[in-house]
């Protein structure tokens, strides 16, 4: 079925540039106007959004936003109509070790996000035929109740599976025939190594495809094999943010050997930056993501440095759209890169690296830093019956060859290392 959009979205470079222009004009001719957040930080700019560069606009940070609302609790400033109009209140995980951002939303601003949930359904070829299962506990967190609701209204079963063990999500999929799960990609190797040790044949179900978030996992090679071998269905990887909204895609079109995202162009304007000059690269070097969402008009973001590490490039064609592509996704967090000996390592790397093993469940990377250099200690899970000698070896050796460093690796007991339903913790600084 492919890709759908909107005609006024099938665009060559230069109509999409003159689409986000537009949309930017009217953006902040409604924020300047009414937003204390923005009114104060632009105050004295003088900005022609058709025509001037967009690097005449500052940045916006999360520090920013964090310190607005804890000057102005509980929703901060950032607000472009009275308290009264918002209808939807989320937060982040403050999985980064922040204070987490609440986030509200008016009912056009939460239309708006999930019609960028329904982009991203396109692209994976998820119609209403199909049966969509979301195997996590809702919360504040955005990105279930957006998926969610995108898709009751594509027209498809949604079934929620809060509330639930792994064990009887597995069952729940199974008997109503589920054909799409969403999911972290650590939860779906969770669900899959339940589903092995319980006789559950997830190869045999009706799934076809998984739209995985979160962590970088979904464009890690090794864990989107892993997981696609246990399930025998396609990953479909996407990105996202509680404050910025869901920017990122991967469609049905997309070639294995190009795995990457795509940017949601006609909803995002998209810049990549080194993360301390802050001056930008060129295209298809790794930089820092920054972000304009163009329609989330009731609480947006302006030049986001979304702390995403990405490689950039522009023109990518797509069942005949133009798009920024994400080369390999999401690459890694500015502030989780690692300096081990001398190297520069983000946990991605070492995770396509470990996920290449079978004989290893799961993992930790434990970081202690008593000088100026890091040291880091990989914890390893062995598989039931697995030596965790033999484990340990393997790893060091796989470790050293790629990254030109001998790590510190220890076994620990099957079973002991935790598993999440939502966004993994595997990087523990002590």
């Amino acid at each position: 079925m492919g890709y759908h959009v909107p005609e006024e979205e099938t665009l060559d470079p230069r109509g999409l540039e003159q689409l986000q222009r537009r949309k930017l004009a009217a953006l902040l001719e409604q924020v300047l106007a009414t937003n204390t957040f923005y009114r104060s930080k632009f105050a004295g700019l003088r900005f022609d959004p058709l025509h001037d560069p967009l690097d005449r606009l500052p940045f916006t940070t999360r520090a920013e936003l964090e310190h607005d609302q804890r000057d102005h609790p509980p929703y901060g400033t950032n607000l472009t109509f009275p308290l009264e109009r918002y209808t939807r209140l989320h937060q982040t995980s403050a999985s980064g070790g922040g204070a987490p951002l609440r986030w509200l939303d008016t009912p056009e601003s939460w239309a708006w996000f999930k019609r960028c949930w329904r982009i991203i359904y396109a692209a994976a070829d998820v119609t209403a035929a199909d049966r969509i299962v979301f195997p996590f506990s809702f919360g504040p967190f955005i990105g279930f109740w957006g998926a969610f609701e995108a898709g009751c209204d594509l027209g498809a079963l949604c079934l929620s599976a809060g509330g639930m063990t792994t064990s009887a999500r597995l069952r729940y999929l199974l008997d109503h025939a589920v054909t799409v799960v969403c999911c972290t990609p650590t939860y779906a190797l969770h669900m899959a190594e339940v589903a092995a040790a319980e006789g559950l044949d997830l190869r045999g179900s009706a799934v076809r495809a998984l739209i995985v978030a979160g962590e970088p996992g979904g464009s890690i090679p090794a864990t989107r094999n892993r997981i696609e071998d246990a399930w025998g269905a396609r990953i479909f990887d996407h990105a996202g943010m509680t404050e910025i909204g869901a920017w990122g895609f991967e469609p049905v079109e997309l070639a294995p050997a190009a795995r990457g995202m795509l940017v949601i162009e006609s909803e995002f304007i998209a810049e990549a930056i080194h993360p301390q000059t802050l001056a930008p690269v060129r295209d298809g070097q790794t930089g820092e993501l920054v972000l304009t969402n163009l329609g989330r008009i009731g609480s947006p973001l302006i030049r986001y440095r979304t702390g995403d590490i990405v490689r950039l490039t522009r023109g990518r064609c797509v069942a005949g759209r133009w798009f920024a592509f994400a080369e390999g996704g999401v690459l890694g967090r500015s502030d989780d890169m690692l300096i081990v000996r001398g190297n520069n390592v983000f946990p991605s790397a070492i995770e396509d690296i470990l996920r290449e093993i079978p004989e290893l469940a799961e993992f930790r990377l434990c970081i202690t830093q008593p000088a100026a250099l890091a040291e880091l200690q990989i914890e390893v899970e062995p598989t039931p019956g697995t030596d965790g000698g033999k484990l340990v070896e393997r790893v060091t050796n796989a470790v050293r060859d790629r990254l030109n460093f001998r790590p510190d690796v220890a076994a620990v007991p099957p079973g002991s290392l935790p598993r999440f339903e939502h966004k993994a913790r595997r990087v523990v600084r002590r």
